[in-house]
């Protein structure tokens, strides 16, 4: 098997572009994964990020992860559970509106941090995202329109610490699933591992590297791709040493963004393949996806379809 893609973002500035556009298209064709270094944020503002959360974890989280495991009985646990993760999350909204300043229990300079910090993830999820249009044979900005509905894009992070686990064979850190939005943007842990994703039907391990960020497509980027890109099965591995760090960035498309195939990418394909995807309002896809996050991605594109009819004569479509 090939190895994991690792692509420097800054050779896009010299005569290895050509390279390093072929290495973006084949990650996103083949793997749905790929990482970034040296893509243009700043090493000291992804220390600070990664200090400061891992100490907000210690002093704010820790204890209260502990005492969900008890008073669960998930120490003890003799048979898999199915139901839920051995992960402590919160959860930073940054468009349309923040929540930042809402969040109980960060400090003020965390707050200004990650403020800092989701600015340069944005600049750096658009400037993918013409990168994609450009192998596409999309017009510049293209895939930024399907993401604005009516107030732009949504964008958000989840920060997760994924403590160790007694029972990793019993328990998974985060259940296998594909990302339900856009583009995702992952900054992990560098020492802890635990992040793999299903390619050819066997687990991979995602590399953890110091200052990278993990890019992966989501079921928003397959349907407006007409499949071309296609969103892939993850999950995260808890260990029973270690506790790892996740910030995951999602760039989603507006709440009234109404999402369909790119017709310059389905004209090029074949009859069968022209209505393999639905065309759907993403809230609408979010409501159906809350409740099926761990199951398999393909019949919640059948059920959009279902929902089509009122999608085709909505005014605020954007492409």
């Amino acid at each position: 098997m090939a190895s994991f893609p690792i692509i420097n973002l800054a050779q896009l500035n010299t005569e290895e572009r050509p390279a390093i556009m072929e290495q973006i298209k084949d990650a996103c064709e083949n793997w749905g994964f790929f990482e970034l270094v040296d893509h243009g944020i700043s090493i000291e503002l992804m220390d600070t990020v990664e200090k400061l959360t891992k100490d907000h974890y210690k002093k704010c989280m820790e204890q209260r992860f502990k005492e969900m495991v008890a008073a669960k009985g998930l120490d003890a646990v003799q048979t898999e559970i199915n139901d839920l993760d051995w992960e402590s999350t919160f959860f930073l909204k940054h468009l349309p509106v923040s929540n930042i300043s809402e969040i109980p229990d960060l400090e003020d300079h965390y707050r200004k941090v990650m403020k800092e910090f989701a600015m340069e993830l944005e600049k750096l999820a658009e400037n993918l995202l013409d990168l994609l249009c450009e192998n596409l044979g999309l017009e510049k900005g293209y895939l930024k329109k399907p993401f604005s509905g009516s107030k732009g894009p949504n964008f958000g992070t989840k920060v997760s610490n994924y403590p160790p686990c007694p029972k990793p064979d019993l328990i998974k850190g985060l259940r296998a699933h594909t990302d339900a939005g856009g583009i995702i943007l992952l900054f992990q842990d560098d020492k802890v591992s635990g992040l793999q994703l299903l390619k050819d039907d066997k687990w991979v391990d995602v590399p953890p590297m110091r200052h990278s960020i993990v890019v992966n497509i989501g079921d928003q980027l397959e349907v407006i791709t007409n499949g071309k890109y296609k969103s892939v099965l993850h999950r995260v591995i808890a260990q029973t040493d270690g506790n790892r760090m996740s910030l995951a960035s999602f760039y989603n498309p507006g709440s009234d963004a109404v999402i369909f195939p790119a017709p310059a990418l389905v004209e090029k394909e074949a009859e069968e393949n022209k209505h393999k995807y639905p065309k759907f309002v993403f809230e609408d896809y979010m409501k159906l996806y809350a409740g099926l996050k761990f199951q398999a991605k393909e019949p919640r594109f059948e059920a959009m379809k279902t929902m089509e009819s009122p999608v085709n004569s909505s005014p605020i479509a954007t492409v």
